[in-house]
């Protein structure tokens, strides 16, 4: 073998063992700690904001010490760090496993209520997509029903009330949109979706008003009249009732003498 080959090839033989040396000298060390320090150590980054290093300290528990009590513990709060960190993808994925492996524990209902507030706090403005509404509504049904008494539930049917609202909302951006457009059909379907499956949201009045509106703007007097007697029966206050009426008032669809506009709202 030729002396310049030979020389070349120790050259970079030395060098990949210079390489592999320096990558083993920058691995951290493994150090054993106690299930309390470490433990303590995360709950102490927790209390200065410091979320990433709290995960790790929890992981490095339930890593160091897989079967104390302490790990199971430290589960929960590594996704509470997460949670905190708005990592909510890593804070699903954790809580995930902790109600798979300890669907006993006395802290699951916990963990299915962290789960939810992940999707709950991943809620955007009603003109963007409403994926994580329909999941955070999920998860919180989810806790109601499998932990009906807790203070837990009653914090989650809050927030589905809320979510409800919040996806009325949506359909009503839509059926706004439809209406500007004089797409008065596709107006309608949305309206009415708001009026027959989001009952109890703050959405409704609305929604019957530019209902009367589309109807009016499609010919459909008699439906349009319905519609607004409606929303003057079940919300005699509403600015939107005032508008509905101002809407069909028009001397072309005032009711007769004999058939009163307050009889009719009586009559619906």
């Amino acid at each position: 073998m030729p002396v310049a080959i030979a020389r070349t090839r120790w050259i970079g033989a030395l060098a990949a063992l210079l390489v592999l040396g320096a990558c083993a000298s920058t691995e951290e060390e493994y150090v054993e700690q106690s299930v309390e320090h470490l433990y303590n150590q995360g709950m102490d980054a927790l209390q200065d904001g410091s979320y990433k290093t709290a995960a790790k300290a929890f992981d490095e528990v339930e890593r160091q010490h897989p079967y104390s009590l302490w790990a199971t513990k430290a589960q929960l709060m590594a996704a509470y760090a997460h949670y905190e960190d708005g990592k909510y993808d890593d804070a699903i994925a954790a809580l995930d496993r902790y109600i798979q492996l300890h669907p006993g524990s006395p802290e699951v209902s916990y963990a299915y209520y962290l789960k939810a507030l992940c999707y709950y706090e991943q809620i955007s403005d009603v003109a963007r997509d409403q994926s994580f509404t329909t999941a955070a509504m999920r998860s919180l049904q989810e806790v109601v029903d499998r932990f009906p008494t807790s203070a837990y539930a009653r914090d989650a049917r809050l927030k589905i009330e809320l979510a409800r609202d919040h996806l009325a909302g949506k359909e009503m951006t839509i059926g706004r949109y439809y209406l500007r457009q004089k797409h008065f059909l596709a107006a309608i379907n949305r309206f009415k979706n708001v009026v027959d499956h989001y009952q109890t949201t703050t959405h409704v009045p609305e929604a019957l008003h530019r209902l009367s509106e589309a109807y009016y703007s499609l010919g459909l007097v008699e439906e349009a009249r319905k519609t607004a007697a409606v929303l003057g029966h079940n919300y005699p206050g509403s600015q939107w009732y005032v508008d509905a009426y101002a809407l069909v008032e028009d001397p072309s669809v005032r009711p007769r003498k004999d058939d009163g506009w307050f009889d009719w709202l009586k009559f619906w």
